[in-house]
């Protein structure tokens, strides 16, 4: 019997450790693939990618648990990789809560897939319990990647932002950072929840992420409604503090209501177009222009869904369908690096972008826009001052 006892705990206590050991590594190696891309880069995009302030709206890799002052061998990015491809400003995006058997089409918020990934990683009881004490830890981590020796600096304002430039033009192998939040459900319906969000960090939030929330409905939710009584006060209360409002993932009815009142200019993080790829994730040529009318900014993502295609060649089609709709200087990247999502580039290969832009007849003017100058631009104007 005693040995009975004994094999069970020791059974346990290997099922545990490979719980947390195995998991965490299965999941990011299995969700966040590297397609790859054979893509021939010329001197041209060699020489032409050196000179780009490459900036991205979307990247998920606070979720996974890797660290990111380290280059992995999991996953897409880190601040090295980053680094490496020319990366100069990224922003970081926090997922709180996804849905079991996500889909593009109709999700409840009855599940939480990111709280097994939570406990796989160890994470504190309060941030296991609460999606706003979530938001909060991975800022935590954030602003630490800050505070070490990691070539990476936290943005959260417009004077940030130039001190950071100003460093960057002396040494190029830095990484400049900002913090979004995925899905306002992290507010959990507390308004007053969006200060201690700001103090954190967070710059930027988009009313849904895959499910219909108490700010407004999903494109993917259940009702798809608008933006409720609760999300026109986070709307006020966002453009009074300068945090960013992302249309990502939002319900076309919560899209057209946001639009309405909107006197700051709004973006689209990560998304793809119905132009080149026609789906409900994708925006229509009236939701582009909309965008683009407050001065707001479209970000091209890298995966399948967004662009219809698995090669740099379809992303470039969206980037070059949405510049000749409403003008290049509103289009920018929008990754969704590490967002559970196949890329056919990792953080080392944004030239390869570069480079299908340049074999699709963009010119280099317009290839330094859409890059990331369009993005430095646009958070030098809408960033807090200070």
């Amino acid at each position: 019997m005693k040995k009975a006892v004994k094999f069970i705990f020791i059974f346990t206590v290997i099922l545990i450790a490979l719980f947390f050991l195995a998991v965490p590594p299965y999941l990011d190696n299995n969700m966040n693939r590297h397609t790859g891309s054979n893509i021939e880069i010329t001197e041209q995009a060699k020489s032409l990618h050196q000179t780009l302030f490459v900036a991205d709206l979307h990247n998920d890799a606070l979720l996974w648990g890797r660290d990111l002052r380290k280059k992995n061998t999991r996953g897409l990015t880190d601040i090295p990789r980053l680094i490496e491809g020319n990366m100069a400003l990224q922003g970081f995006s926090v997922v709180t809560k996804t849905p079991a058997g996500l889909n593009i089409e109709r999700n409840d918020d009855k599940s939480d897939m990111v709280f097994w990934g939570g406990l796989a990683q160890a994470w504190p009881p309060s941030a296991l319990g609460s999606l706003v004490e979530r938001a909060l830890m991975m800022a935590d981590n954030l602003r630490a990647l800050d505070q070490s020796q990691a070539n990476f600096y936290l943005i959260r304002s417009q004077a940030d932002l130039k001190a950071f430039i100003a460093h960057k033009n002396l040494d190029a192998k830095i990484l400049g950072g900002w913090l979004t939040l995925e899905g306002a459900h992290a507010l959990e319906g507390d308004l007053n929840n969006l200060q201690r969000l700001y103090d954190a960090g967070y710059r930027m939030i988009a009313p849904t992420h895959f499910f219909d929330t108490e700010i407004a409905g999903s494109a993917h939710g259940i009702t798809k409604g608008g933006l409720t009584e609760l999300g026109q006060q986070w709307v006020a209360l966002m453009e009074k503090k300068s945090i960013i409002i992302d249309l990502a993932h939002i319900s076309p009815k919560a899209f057209d209501d946001i639009i309405k009142i909107a006197t700051r200019p709004v973006v689209v993080s990560h998304t793809g177009v119905r132009g080149t790829c026609d789906n409900n994730r994708n925006l229509s040529d009236e939701q582009i222009r909309a965008v683009a009318n407050t001065g707001g900014l479209i970000g091209i993502g890298f995966w399948s869904t967004a662009v219809c295609g698995d090669d740099v060649h379809a992303i470039a089609r969206a980037m070059i369908y949405t510049a000749n709709l409403v003008g290049a200087e509103h289009v920018a990247l929008g990754s969704d690096y590490d967002g559970a999502v196949a890329s056919p580039i990792d953080g080392t290969q944004l030239i390869h972008i570069t480079q299908a832009l340049l074999m699709a007849g963009m010119s280099e003017p317009d290839i330094t826009k859409v890059m990331g100058a369009n993005l430095q631009k646009f958070l030098l104007s809408n960033l807090p001052q200070q």
